[in-house]
């Protein structure tokens, strides 16, 4: 365990939806607002592991259907969890520096973190998006076709991101999840991440919501 004086030497990386949100915000935005089904066959190649997440994002943004305004009054609705504010405040007044990794959106993650007025407070690496009128253009500045076909290689961006001898810790729920759990040195996961980490007998710490992850901080911090 690391002392308190080493607050400074830790790094903590947050999931995006399932994480920080209650909700998986992409999944509704593409239910929401695509303009066919073809987002279900992608959905189910993905989780059979017949693409990766790349390209099935890719292909289910391609697919929607929605002006700027209306997207924004969606993602203004968008709730977090309860706790994450206040582990955030935590973890703030203790200098210890927090990033978001996500697969989802730049536009997404920055209008549902505008809304909690979170806007500013974070690092935050995600897959980007522009808009044509009613249709988006993704683009993928963090993946790595060396790595695997996700959209965003997490693993890849928390190794740029953490300096040498810096403690990582990575909060997570999901697929999207998986191979940066291995390159941290303390995973807190739900859901589908702890079932698979259970699955393999990798050692993390279970959670249900951030109050586990808050009450986890406030002992050790």
């Amino acid at each position: 365990m690391q002392k308190k004086s080493d607050n400074k030497n830790r790094i903590v990386f947050f999931d995006f939806d399932n994480t920080i949100t209650v909700s998986d915000v992409f999944d509704n935005v593409v239910e929401r607002f695509s303009g066919n089904d073809e987002w279900k066959r992608l959905e189910e190649r993905w989780k059979k592991n017949e693409i990766g997440s790349r390209e099935c994002l890719k292909g289910q943004v391609e697919g929607i259907r929605v002006v700027k305004k209306e997207l924004d009054g969606y993602l203004t609705t968008i709730k977090l969890d309860p706790y994450f504010k206040k582990l955030v405040e935590l973890l703030d007044s203790k200098s210890i520096r927090t990033v978001i990794l996500s697969d989802n959106f730049d536009y997404i993650l920055n209008t549902v973190l505008k809304a909690h007025g979170l806007d500013k407070t974070f690092e935050v690496y995600c897959n980007s998006i522009k808009f044509e009128g009613d249709r988006m253009v993704p683009s993928f500045p963090f993946a790595n076709s060396k790595c695997g076909g996700c959209g965003h290689c997490k693993k890849t961006s928390l190794g740029k991101i953490a300096s040498a001898g810096e403690m990582t810790f990575y909060i997570g729920d999901g697929l999207s999840d998986r191979c940066v759990s291995g390159e941290a040195d303390m995973v807190f996961a739900k859901a589908d991440l702890k079932d698979y980490l259970n699955s393999k007998g990798i050692w993390h710490i279970p959670f249900e919501d951030l109050e586990d992850v808050y009450e986890h901080f406030k002992e050790v911090v």
